[in-house]
């Protein structure tokens, strides 16, 4: 059972509940979709952690798990900003099925940026996972073949979603009060 929503919470989008059943939903759909091979799980940090620590328990394929860790900087002109890697793989990806497993889908800049990156080391295959997508907002199309929940343009936060490093413990997501 969900507790209730924090003080500073608007409403809350997804429950507990609600997330856990759509995680076991794609896990199955992913262990379908690999059946008898190995998946390399790579996440960027800190967000996804969350979700892919959950959808991990939900895949019957072996997978690893590897990280990311990235900043990104916003131009003065407004228009996409300049990612920068700082925390690179610890294993190779070359040959590997690799999941890029995401907290959220926005504009697409950052994950396109990662699907070249990762796709320049000569993995076998590459495809995105998201937990949220909020297609409103794409700019750059990136092909996502998992997701858990479309979301409306507003900011969200909980399961690994932060405001100023805050509330990625929440249970469920939600949308703060402005």
């Amino acid at each position: 059972m969900s507790a209730p929503p924090a003080p500073d919470v608007e409403r809350v989008l997804f429950t507990e509940e609600q997330i856990a059943a759509r995680i076991a939903e794609v896990g199955r759909e992913i262990s379908e979709r690999y059946a008898g091979r190995t998946l390399r799980l790579i996440s960027v940090l800190k967000g996804s952690v969350y979700f892919l620590t959950a959808l991990s328990r939900e895949i019957t394929v072996p997978v690893t798990i590897d990280f990311l860790s990235i900043s990104s900087f916003a131009k003065s002109s407004g228009g996409p900003g300049i990612v920068r890697i700082e925390k690179d793989l610890d294993l190779p990806v070359r040959g590997a099925d690799v999941l890029l497993v995401e907290d959220i889908v926005d504009t697409g800049f950052t994950t396109r940026y990662l699907l070249q990156n990762l796709a320049g080391r000569e993995p076998n295959s590459i495809a995105i996972c998201t937990l949220l997508d909020r297609r409103i907002r794409r700019i750059v199309q990136v092909p996502i073949e998992f997701r858990c929940f479309e979301i409306p343009d507003r900011f969200v936060v909980g399961f690994g979603l932060d405001q100023a490093q805050l509330y990625r413990n929440l249970r469920y997501i939600a949308v703060l009060k402005t």
